[in-house]
């Protein structure tokens, strides 16, 4: 059976996401423990709350360690929102710049709209050859945040290979921001959405996600 860690650090809506992924029929589990969370078949990194709060306590239980070692390995890894948005170099709130994990060149900063939080249902402009999103690039998803990365560039990471792969990037529009709402590269995906709120769109995601996962033989 495909297994999936949901990983545990305080700052995730767990609970959902733990039974969207049961729903797959996965054998899901939540926990900081380092070699479960290694040797997963998949590794979902959710995040709730602000940037560098998260990165403090994903550092706390070395998931930073966790998430390099299984991308140095070529195995899968799932942020979501602000889960997503720690991949990048940098995160800007109230003022205070926090680094990121660096794996994806960028930086996250604050809406520009008029009312914020970004909370409910919006489309995507899904990128070219999208793995997550095929089959469903014209669906809705949902989203809550005030906060998101407006560009993306692959980061150059000496020890981890990418499988030669360039990053495909899926964008959103709210406001006057033109944001990063997903991203793909080698074993590393991201959504700024939430799949797990996104009801059959987003077990889609996640299915497609899972096929993504090397074939054990």
């Amino acid at each position: 059976m495909t297994s999936i860690v949901v990983f545990d650090y305080g700052f995730g809506n767990v609970r959902s996401m733990l039974r969207a992924v049961d729903n797959l029929g996965a054998d899901v589990s939540l926990t900081s423990d380092y070699r479960a969370s290694l040797q997963a078949d998949g590794l979902v990194v959710p995040g709730v709350g602000a940037f560098a709060a998260c990165m403090e306590g994903l550092k706390s239980v070395n998931g930073d360690r966790v998430i390099t070692d299984r991308l140095r390995a070529g195995r899968p890894v799932l942020g979501v929102c602000v889960g997503e948005q720690i991949m990048f170099q940098m995160g800007t709130e109230h003022g205070d710049d926090a680094e990121g994990l660096g794996l994806i060149n960028g930086q996250v900063t604050a809406l520009d709209a008029d009312v914020v939080p970004h909370m409910g249902w919006n489309t995507v402009s899904a990128a070219p050859g999208s793995r997550l999103l095929e089959g469903i690039e014209d669906e809705r998803f949902y989203f809550v945040h005030s906060f998101a990365a407006m560009g993306a560039e692959d980061a150059e990471q000496s020890d981890i290979d990418f499988a030669g792969e360039q990053g495909k990037i899926t964008w959103c529009d709210y406001g006057r921001s033109h944001f990063v709402a997903a991203y793909e590269r080698g074993a590393l995906s991201a959504t700024q959405f939430h799949p797990e709120k996104s009801a059959q769109a987003g077990a889609r995601l996640l299915r497609n996600w899972m096929g993504t996962f090397p074939q054990q033989g």
